[in-house]
């Protein structure tokens, strides 16, 4: 089951966090990986790890935000039959501290960026009358998240273009969902910790991880075997939905 044998999967952000572990675990699933980062640096740590495998993997340098550069990436190939659009930024602050060029750099990342990716996917996709998008979301699209205006703006799009596309693209074969993750514990978080909590890190670390009432952070690889099923065959009849996953975030937190 879940084998992405003969697929050609694209995956936005693949180098670390979320979107490494989605690479590493499409690979071994049998897909040829297409990498796309902002630089070769970012995602030649899982290059290498899937290439070790015997997984076949190729990183392929561009800025989302640019729909030139990846246009040109997809034109290259035969086909794509998996898009996971998971590059994204964050931005921690209310609208009094979102600044015009804040909202501006989120909305370019996060949600051009995708758009940009599905522009030049979704034509590739119709040509074969098959294909598979996962656009990640965020619990910040569903509920309310403290400081975080500009980043639950952008994932609050992301869940709209996921049911636009999966209904104006399914007669086409083509199936579009979304995932929310709750808190991931990635680079990122280690980072962010490290930058506003100095020498409290551990505190704080807790205190993230029990807003989950699971009582954790979620691994990426979590995170990347419910993208594995979504974009898998077994997953055939599941197009227009969002799947949270949230340790209980959303239905459990009163």
């Amino acid at each position: 089951m879940f084998s992405l044998e003969n697929k050609v999967a694209i995956v936005t952000g693949g180098g670390s966090g979320i979107g490494r572990a989605i690479s590493k675990l499409f690979a071994q699933q049998g897909a040829t990986v297409h990498i796309v980062e902002l630089s070769h640096e970012a995602g030649a740590g899982v290059l290498q790890e899937i290439r070790e495998s015997g997984g076949e993997v190729f990183i392929h340098v561009c800025d989302v935000s640019k729909q030139e550069q990846l246009t040109a990436i997809v034109q290259q190939m035969d086909k794509v039959d998996i898009l996971v659009n998971n590059a994204g930024i964050a931005h921690v602050g209310n609208l009094e501290n979102c600044h015009s060029a804040d909202f501006e750099r989120i909305f370019n990342v996060n949600v051009k960026g995708a758009y940009n990716a599905l522009y030049a996917v979704v034509p590739k996709m119709k040509e074969h009358r098959s294909g598979v998008i996962l656009n990640l979301a965020s619990i910040a699209a569903q509920v309310g998240i403290t400081d975080r205006f500009a980043y639950s703006m952008s994932k609050g799009a992301i869940a709209a273009m996921t049911l636009s596309v999966a209904r104006d693209y399914i007669a086409y074969g083509i199936r579009c969902n979304s995932i929310s993750p709750a808190r991931v514990h990635t680079p990122f978080v280690d980072g962010f910790l490290a930058k506003n909590y100095p020498g409290q890190e551990k505190g704080m670390f807790e205190k993230l991880a029990q807003s989950q009432p699971i009582g954790r952070m979620a691994k990426p690889e979590e995170i990347a075997g419910l993208v594995l099923y979504l974009c898998s065959d077994e997953a055939s009849f599941i197009t227009g939905n969002d799947y949270p996953i949230d340790g209980g975030f959303i239905k459990l937190n009163n």
